[in-house]
């Protein structure tokens, strides 16, 4: 450990580069020492944390049949402006929400075999 206090300015380019080798020397010496602390601490604790997994994976799915495969649903539903589909689970998505609110039913939506939607948008009913 240096003691004495250095005066950089005095120091010549040659004798600055020396100093910021040696030092980068140490830096990089103490860092690989750090990060194989770093590595061996979390290796501990990820053993620790592979026990605490494996007692939890062990109580939420049980030993046993898998789980069904679901069929595919199919749309039921069509936006005639973008087609972008529905298929009449879950929450209704924004474009029928906004035609239901303006006076349109859901039926008119209903993807057919043949034929498509009644729907006729906004703009092309005036």
């Amino acid at each position: 450990m240096l003691t004495k206090k250095i005066d950089l300015h005095s120091m010549s380019v040659d004798e600055l580069w020396s100093l910021h080798q040696e030092i980068s020397a140490i830096l990089s010496a103490r860092i690989l020492e750090e990060k194989r602390e770093l590595e061996k601490r979390l290796a501990v604790l990820n053993r620790g944390a592979d026990v605490v997994n494996e007692s939890v994976a062990s109580r939420a799915a049980p030993q046993g049949k898998p789980r069904r495969k679901y069929p595919k649903v199919l749309p039921q539903y069509r936006n005639p402006e973008t087609s972008e589909t529905w298929s009449g689970r879950g929450k209704r998505p924004r474009w029928l929400v906004v035609a239901m609110d303006a006076g349109h039913g859901m039926d008119e939506f209903r993807i057919r075999e043949h034929g498509g939607s009644k729907y006729v948008p906004l703009a092309q009913q005036r």
